[in-house]
């Protein structure tokens, strides 16, 4: 019973953030009013430490970056179905975690606050379930993480002659 629950949770998680992230880029990649609220807040408050321009259109961390990690999150997770690729799953999960890390965190320690676009706080809970899901989907795909994890180590570390 618990294989079959964590089969279909490996099907089901990966479909809901891929969905998630890819009906929120209508909102960035259009420049929606919703959007030019948080990211005008974000860089507002950047502009307080002298980070001016962090969130602008053309900034480090503006809604086209953040747009364009959430999409290849998204390809990431719905390329892994492929039997050959299943380990792209895990690369659009870690992907999505440091994302949503990233909005959460924006939400809570910064003026944006949980509910800046007076929607009931709908965005900030869709971040932290996306965030759980994420959480949960690399934990399901522990062994693959831990074996690619390792593998991207070997690769930074220099090779010791014996």
């Amino acid at each position: 019973m618990l294989h079959r629950i964590k089969q279909i949770a490996g099907i089901i998680l990966p479909l809901f953030i891929a969905v998630i992230f890819l009906d929120s880029l209508r909102f960035k990649f259009t420049d929606a009013p919703e959007t030019q609220v948080i990211f005008g807040l974000l860089d507002g408050w950047a502009s307080t430490w002298g980070a001016a321009g962090l969130f602008a259109h053309t900034g480090l961390f503006s809604q086209y970056v953040i747009g364009t990690a959430e999409l290849i999150a998204s390809a990431a997770l719905l390329i892994g179905f492929i039997p050959g690729l299943r380990r792209l799953q895990v690369l659009g999960a870690a992907l999505g975690l440091a994302v949503m890390t990233g909005a959460i965190s924006f939400h809570l320690f910064t003026p944006l606050g949980i509910d800046p676009n007076q929607d009931g706080g709908g965005l900030f809970v869709a971040a932290c379930i996306v965030w759980l899901s994420c959480v949960v989907l690399l934990a399901l795909k522990r062994q693959e993480a831990l074996a690619m994890g390792c593998g991207f180590i070997r690769l930074l570390m220099p090779a010791t002659s014996r």
